[in-house]
């Protein structure tokens, strides 16, 4: 099947990517010169594990292209994905200005029966006013598909090729039968491809984050009252984790969530339902509850070192929003690293990722230390604020003989407070018990 991918973003990429691995021939389709040029030599413009891989032996293979001629790649696509950027406007709706530019392009230069795939999270009425756009040039019937990603950044191969479900919201036979054709292969061992009309397919993604985040953050708001009363939300968790009904997914606590989806989706729900006249007042507090979270631990650090934080040195293991992935946006740190510096404290950071992503934010603020253990030599506190695997089972007495102080506030949780305090260290992390 010929299919294009218009925007080679995180999705667009993924999607050219997996679908070219399953023997598709894939065109990837973007006006950003500099990184189709890179793409072009397995050069990629996000960190992704596996992705590398997926698109240098699909190029090598023949299956995979990239374009800045959008037109020429749609013209003889059976089946075009559209997965361009939909970032927030100031009152946190999204911006579809990228999504039906795309759709007008579809309509000018579509040159055979296709479907249009809105790939892109987008409000629930998009795919109707995506075919509006196309429909204004179009020469050839179009049939328009919503088919929601639903990828885990750091898991996102993975998740493609193997999905807990495919969501396909269609309207016509013919786009049910292409749409099924294409992810055949993807759900052989019986995961569902669940077909719903369009409407519903837009809600379900917008659904989906917005629940995670909910969970995120009542886990959060459970653990700063574990603190006060005493108790372990650790333990809690398991507790309430292995209730079938709830399940463990999502209930770790943390500094707070971030990235491409969660923020981005949250607000536009919220929006959405304003603009129809239908409150989400629990997801009002869903988006307060995360901001908070995020101030709590520069909070922690204040307290650790007992308010002195003028001239201090902070040690940050961790800066991408989670790991696997260089993703900063609305990362958590650097809502710390913002408290830290207007306190008059300084900053050393190392990430496996994120750095130079970090850097490109945010310039000079902050230094950047090459190794985990040089980020904390000299250092007043270590702080952790991103749980990648190295930062799991670091040698503590190496830890303790680079601090200035035997101070450690874990965002993650990645250690035992028990042990922490036999070692020496003042050890704060997030809702276990009275600090």
């Amino acid at each position: 099947m010929n299919i294009t991918v218009v925007g080679t973003g995180y999705v667009g990429l993924v999607v050219g990517a997996c679908l070219a691995e399953t023997g598709n021939s894939v065109v990837c389709a973007d006006v950003d010169k500099k990184k189709i040029e890179g793409l072009k030599q397995n050069v990629l413009p996000i960190y992704e594990p596996g992705l590398e891989d997926f698109v240098e032996r699909n190029q090598a293979q023949g299956r995979l292209k990239f374009t800045t001629d959008v037109g020429g790649a749609i013209s003889e696509a059976d089946v075009i994905f559209i997965a361009v950027g939909t970032p927030p406007d100031e009152d946190g709706s999204a911006d579809l200005r990228h999504v039906l530019a795309v759709a007008e392009e579809i309509g000018k230069h579509a040159q055979r029966e296709c479907v249009v795939v809105t790939k892109s999270t987008v409000p629930v009425g998009t795919a109707a006013r995506v075919a509006e756009a196309v429909a204004k040039n179009a020469k050839r019937p179009f049939h328009m598909c919503s088919n929601p990603e639903f990828l885990k950044e750091g898991a996102a191969v993975d998740d493609f090729m193997k999905p807990d479900r495919v969501v396909l919201g269609v309207e016509s036979d013919f786009a049910r039968s292409m749409m099924a054709e294409l992810y055949a292969p993807f759900v052989r061992t019986g995961k569902p491809i669940i077909f719903m009309d369009i409407p519903s397919a837009e809600m379900t993604k917008y659904a989906a984050n917005a629940m995670l985040a909910t969970r995120i953050s009542f886990m959060n708001e459970i653990a700063n009252l574990c603190e006060k009363v005493g108790a372990n939300v650790d333990l809690v968790r398991r507790g309430i984790g292995s209730d079938a009904r709830i399940g463990p997914s999502f209930l770790f606590p943390g500094p707070g969530y971030g990235g491409s989806c969660f923020p981005k989706d949250v607000k536009a729900l919220v929006r959405t339902a304003k603009e129809k006249g239908a409150a989400l007042e629990v997801l009002e507090a869903v988006e307060e509850a995360n901001e908070r979270q995020k101030r709590r631990m520069f909070e922690k650090v204040k307290k650790a070192l007992d308010g002195k934080l003028k001239s201090a040195r902070v040690g940050l293991w961790g800066l991408a929003f989670k790991p696997q992935t260089d993703d900063m946006r609305e990362a958590p740190a650097l809502t710390l690293i913002d408290e830290l510096r207007g306190a008059g404290a300084s900053v050393v950071a190392h990430d496996p990722a994120a750095m130079h992503e970090t850097k490109r934010r945010i310039g000079d603020a902050i230094e950047y230390a090459q190794t985990s253990y040089e980020a904390i030599e000299g250092a007043d506190a270590l702080v952790v604020m991103t749980d990648w695997n190295e930062y799991r089972h670091p040698d503590f007495n190496r830890i303790k003989k680079a601090l200035k102080r035997p101070v450690v506030v874990d965002g993650r949780n990645l250690y035992d407070p028990e042990r922490m305090r036999t070692l020496g260290f003042t050890y704060l992390s997030i809702g276990r018990g009275r600090e």
